[in-house]
C-alpha cells in the first residue's frame, strides 16, 4: 500500500483536482488534491516542475478496482480524511471532492453543529452534513483546535501586521453582522475579497466598500 510518495510535479491543472507526480524510479502517479491541498500548494508557489512530498491515502476495492490515491501535505489532514469517510454515505472520492475548506474550519463546524458551513461542501447536503456531526461531534476536537492543519501550539506569534489584518477582517465582519448577515456568510465574504486584492487587509473601510460592490454585482 502507498502511504507517502516524493518527487516532482509532472503534472498539475490550475483548476483541477489531479496532479502527476514523478518519483525518483521515473514512475509517475496520478493522485486526486482536496480543493485545500491545491490551494496551499498554489499559494506556496509550488508548480511544474518542483519537487514535493504528500501522505498519500490508497483506496482500492472490488467494486473500485481503479486504485484511487488522495494526497495530503501532512499526516494529521490524512488521519481527519479517514475521520471523514467513516461517516456513512461518505467515500474517499466524495470525501475529497467535498474537502474545499481547511480541516480546522470543518473540524469546528463539526463540534459546533455549523450545518451551514458543512452544507456549502460540495456533495454534502442536510442529511449527510447531520450525519457527520452525529458520527464525528467529540472525536475532532484535536483538528477544531488548529489553524489551517497546523495544532494551535505550533502557530507562531502573529506579527503587528498580521495582528492588524486580522483587526480589519473582524470590523469588516461585524459591520456585516449588524447588517443581517450570518456570521459565517461575512466571514467568507470577507476571506474571498481580501484573497482577490490582499491590499484590502490593510483598510477596513476600503474592505467594506469592496465587499459591498461584490454582492451588488458591480465590477
Amino acid at each position: 500500500m502507498i502511504a507517502y510518495l516524493k518527487g516532482r510535479v509532472l503534472r498539475m491543472p490550475v483548476d483541477g483536482p489531479v496532479m502527476v507526480l514523478l518519483t525518483d524510479s521515473g514512475i509517475g502517479y496520478e493522485i486526486t488534491l482536496p480543493a485545500f491541498v491545491h490551494h496551499s500548494l498554489q499559494q506556496e508557489g509550488i508548480q511544474e516542475g518542483d519537487e514535493v512530498g504528500l501522505d498519500i491515502y490508497y483506496h482500492v476495492t472490488d467494486r473500485q478496482p481503479k486504485p484511487v490515491l488522495v494526497g495530503f501535505r501532512d499526516a494529521s489532514q490524512k488521519r481527519f480524511f479517514e475521520q471523514m469517510i467513516a461517516v456513512e454515505g461518505v467515500g474517499p472520492v466524495k470525501a475529497a471532492n467535498a474537502l474545499v475548506f481547511a480541516v480546522g474550519d470543518i473540524a469546528r463546524a463539526i463540534e459546533d453543529e455549523d450545518v451551514s458551513l458543512l452544507r456549502r461542501m460540495p456533495g454534502i447536503g442536510d442529511r449527510a452534513a447531520q450525519k457527520m456531526i452525529a458520527t464525528l461531534r467529540g472525536k475532532v476536537t484535536e483538528w477544531a483546535m488548529t489553524v489551517d492543519g497546523a495544532p494551535a501550539a505550533a502557530v507562531n506569534e502573529p506579527t503587528p501586521e498580521e495582528e492588524a489584518a486580522d483587526k480589519t477582517k473582524q470590523e469588516a465582519i461585524d459591520v456585516l453582522i449588524s447588517l443581517g448577515h450570518r456570521q459565517n456568510d461575512a466571514k467568507e465574504a470577507v476571506q474571498k475579497a481580501i484573497t482577490a486584492n490582499p491590499d484590502l487587509a490593510d483598510n477596513s473601510e476600503d474592505l467594506i466598500r469592496e465587499i459591498f460592490r461584490t454582492l451588488a454585482g458591480v465590477s
